[in-house]
C-alpha cells in the first residue's frame, strides 16, 4: 500500500467533513478522498438494509480510488455495515465513528446517565447503548432521536432560531434525566455544537466522536507504517452524488477553507449498491474453488 494513497471518508452528506477536518488537523500531510452521498441524505430515516447497501457500495468505490484506510463517517453506516465491510474487504482497515465516540465518552463521563443525540435510524439500532455497555456494563444510556438536525445542518442553518428551538426540544429529555455527558451521535451534529452548548450550559460535557476517530486513524496508519512523509500540502478530492456547486458552497463554510476538486459521481455509472448476502455468497463460492 502506497504511503501517498488517500484516506477514504464518506457520509450521507456534508456531516462527515467534521471527521475530515479532524484528520486534516491531526494528519496534515495525508490526502483525503471524501464522498458525500447527498442524493440520499439523510441516511438516518432509511431502512438498515438500504443503508448497508449504500455504505458497502461507497466503501468499494473508495477502495477503487486506492484508499489505504476507509472511515465510515456516518453513524448509521457504522451501526449497520461496518462488520460486513470488514469481512468483504479484509485487506483494507475500515473504521467507524460509534466505537470511537463511545470510548471518548467513557473517558470523559461524569456522574449520571450518558445521553446520545442521534438520527432516528441510529437510535433504532441501539448501537451506542450496546457499545457503551460493553465498556461500562452498568451505565445507563439515553438515546434521543433528532430528525430535524441533519436537514438544518445541510441547509446551513446551524446557528439559526430554528436550530435553537430544535436543540431545546431534543436536549430537554436528556437534561431532565440527569445526563451530564452527551454524545453527538451523528457527524452532522458538531456543526450545532455552539447552539447545543448555549442550551445545555457549561456543566455538560459534549463528546464529538470525530476527534477520537481521527486519533484512531492516525494510530492505524502509524502501526501499519503507511503514514505520508511530511512534504507539500496534499491535494484532496471530493465526490458528491448531488450538486457540486452546493457541496462547494456549504463544504467551504463547514471546513473553513475553499473546497475545490469536486467530482460528481452517479449511482448508475460510478457507484453500485451492494447486496451483502449476495456478495458473501459469491465470496464463499470463490473460496471453495
Amino acid at each position: 500500500m502506497s504511503r501517498k494513497a488517500p484516506i477514504g471518508i464518506f457520509d450521507s452528506g456534508l456531516g462527515g467533513l467534521t471527521v475530515a477536518k479532524q484528520i486534516m488537523k491531526r494528519l496534515p500531510y495525508e490526502r483525503i478522498a471524501y464522498l458525500g452521498d447527498q442524493i440520499h441524505v439523510p441516511y438516518g430515516e432509511r431502512s438498515a438494509d438500504e443503508i448497508r447497501s449504500f455504505a458497502l457500495g461507497i466503501t468499494e468505490f473508495l477502495i477503487r480510488q486506492n484508499a489505504k484506510l476507509v472511515i465510515m463517517a456516518c453513524n448509521m453506516s457504522s451501526a449497520t455495515a461496518l462488520e460486513e465491510a470488514r469481512e468483504l474487504f479484509p485487506h483494507i482497515p475500515i473504521i467507524g465513528v460509534i466505537e470511537a465516540g463511545a470510548r471518548s465518552a467513557v473517558s470523559m463521563a461524569q456522574c449520571g446517565p450518558i445521553g446520545v443525540l442521534a438520527t432516528t435510524g441510529t437510535v433504532s439500532t441501539r448501537a451506542y447503548t450496546k457499545t457503551l455497555q460493553k465498556l461500562l456494563p452498568n451505565i445507563e444510556v439515553i438515546e434521543q432521536p433528532c430528525p430535524k438536525f441533519v436537514l438544518l445542518v445541510e441547509a446551513g442553518k446551524f446557528d439559526s432560531p430554528e436550530a435553537e428551538m430544535a436543540v431545546i426540544e431534543y436536549t430537554e429529555p436528556l437534561l431532565s434525566a440527569g445526563c451530564r455527558t452527551i454524545i453527538l451521535g451523528c457527524t452532522h451534529y458538531p456543526f450545532l455544537t455552539d447552539t447545543i452548548r448555549r442550551v445545555v450550559g457549561p456543566d455538560v460535557t459534549i463528546v464529538d466522536p470525530a476527534e477520537e476517530t481521527a486519533a484512531e486513524a492516525e494510530q492505524i496508519l502509524l502501526q501499519s507504517g503507511i503514514t505520508t512523509v511530511p512534504g507539500e500540502d496534499p491535494e484532496h478530492t471530493y465526490y458528491t452524488t448531488g450538486s457540486p456547486e452546493r457541496f462547494a458552497e456549504h463544504g467551504s463554510r463547514f471546513l473553513g477553507c475553499t473546497v475545490e476538486n469536486i467530482c460528481k459521481v452517479s449511482w448508475e455509472s460510478d457507484l453500485g449498491a451492494i447486496a451483502w448476502q449476495e456478495k458473501m455468497a459469491e465470496r464463499t463460492m470463490k473460496s471453495a474453488l
